[in-house]
C-alpha cells in the first residue's frame, strides 16, 4: 500500500537575487513499514523536499499525497487530521525541543494539542513513550539541558511517536551526533519501525547511515532525483556519475571505487545550467547534455538495460579502484 506519493514537486523562493530553484520535479513513493533515503550534498534540495512533504512550508506546484489526500489543497481542518499521520525529527534535537519544558512536557504536547485521552491517561502514555525509547521514566521532570545529545534525540523521537503517526520524517536526525550514538538511535529506529509498522523519509548526506536504514535510495543533485533504487541498485551499481562521486566520497561504504574528484562547486539554484544540471563537473558530458536535460528512466548501457532510474544520458559502470 502507498502511503506517500509526490508527484512533480517544484519549490522556488524569491530573493533579492532571483529566484532560487530549491526543488525543481521531484517525484517519491513510500509504501507501509517501508525506508526512503534522499541523499545528497548541500544545497541539493532533500530538506525542502522534506519540509514540503510536512507541508511545513507551501511548494510552488506539484502534489502531496498521504493516502490518497493531497495535503497541499487540503484545508486547515482536514490538514489538522493529516498532521496526526506525518511526524518529524529534526537534525538538532536541543533546538527542536523548548529548553523551558521538561522532557515530559515535550512529549505530552502532542497528546494536549490533539486532546487525546484525559490527563491521566496522557501522563501513562508519556511514561510508555518513555520507555519505548529507551530512556528512564524518572527523567520525565528533567529539562533538555540537562540531559546528552543522544537522550535529548530520544526524546525527540518519543514527541514523534507520540500520535501514532504513519509517516516520520527524519531530517539529518543522526548527523549531529557522535558516531556509536548515531549507531544506537539508528538501531532504535528499526526497532520501532518493527514494532509499529512505522515508514520513514530518511533525509541524510551519509551515505553510511543510508547503508545501514534505506530500503529504497532516491539521490539528489541541484533540486532533481538523479538516480533512484533498491539500495542495493543504487549503492551496489550506481549508474549516475554524481552517485558515483558520492559513493567514492564515503569511507567505509564502497572500497571499491576509484576516488573520484569533482571539478569545482555546484551550480547555483538561482541559475541551474541548460540540459543536465551535473554536465559542468561531469567526465561524461558531451554535447547533448548541454542541449538536452536527461529524464529520470531505465535507460540501456553498453552491458544492457540499466534496473533502476537514473537522469543522464550516458550512464555507466563506476571506475574501478587501482590496486
Amino acid at each position: 500500500m502507498t502511503l506517500l506519493q509526490v508527484k512533480d514537486l517544484v519549490h522556488h523562493f524569491s530573493t533579492p537575487r532571483g529566484t532560487v530553484q530549491a526543488v525543481r520535479g521531484v517525484d517519491l513513493a513510500i509504501e507501509a513499514s517501508q525506508t526512503v533515503a534522499v541523499v545528497g550534498e548541500s544545497g541539493s534540495g532533500k530538506s525542502t523536499t522534506a519540509r514540503a512533504v510536512a507541508r511545513l512550508t507551501q511548494p510552488t506546484a506539484g502534489e502531496v499525497l498521504i493516502n490518497g489526500v493531497d495535503i497541499l489543497k487540503a484545508g486547515r481542518r482536514k490538514l489538522r487530521g493529516i498532521r496526526r499521520d506525518v511526524q518529524m525529527v529534526f537534525q538538532d534535537p536541543y533546538s527542536s525541543l523548548d529548553p523551558r519544558r521538561t522532557v515530559g512536557q515535550s512529549i505530552q504536547e502532542p497528546l494536549d494539542v490533539y486532546r487525546v485521552g484525559t490527563r491521566k491517561e496522557r501522563l501513562l502514555r508519556v511514561g510508555e513513550l518513555m520507555e519505548l525509547v529507551g530512556l528512564d521514566r524518572g527523567r520525565t521532570n528533567s529539562l533538555p539541558v540537562s540531559m546528552s545529545g543522544g537522550q535529548r534525540q530520544r526524546v525527540a523521537i518519543a514527541r514523534s511517536l507520540a500520535l501514532q503517526p504513519k509517516l516520520v520524517i527524519c531530517d539529518e536526525a543522526v548527523s549531529a551526533l557522535d558516531v556509536s550514538v548515531q549507531a544506537q538511535v539508528l538501531n532504535l529506529l528499526s526497532d520501532l519501525q518493527t514494532q509499529l509498522g512505522v515508514s520513514y523519509l530518511f533525509i541524510t548526506h551519509d551515505l553510511a547511515v543510508v547503508s545501514e536504514v534505506a530500503d529504497i535510495v532516491a539521490v539528489m543533485y541541484l533540486g532533481r532525483i538523479v538516480e533512484s533504487g533498491t539500495r542495493t541498485q543504487v549503492l551496489g551499481n550506481p549508474q549516475h556519475p554524481y552517485t558515483q562521486a558520492l559513493l567514492s566520497a564515503a569511507p567505509g561504504v564502497d572500497s571499491h571505487t576509484q576516488r573520484i574528484i569533482l571539478a569545482g562547486d555546484a551550480p547555483s539554484a538561482l541559475s541551474p545550467p541548460t540540459g543536465c544540471g551535473f554536465r559542468l563537473r561531469c567526465w561524461r558530458a558531451q554535447d547533448l547534455c548541454a542541449e538536452s536535460d536527461p529524464q529520470l528512466e531505465a535507460r540501456a548501457t553498453a552491458v544492457g538495460l540499466v534496473s533502476q532510474p537514473v537522469a543522464c544520458h550516458f550512464p555507466g559502470s563506476r571506475p574501478q579502484a587501482k590496486l
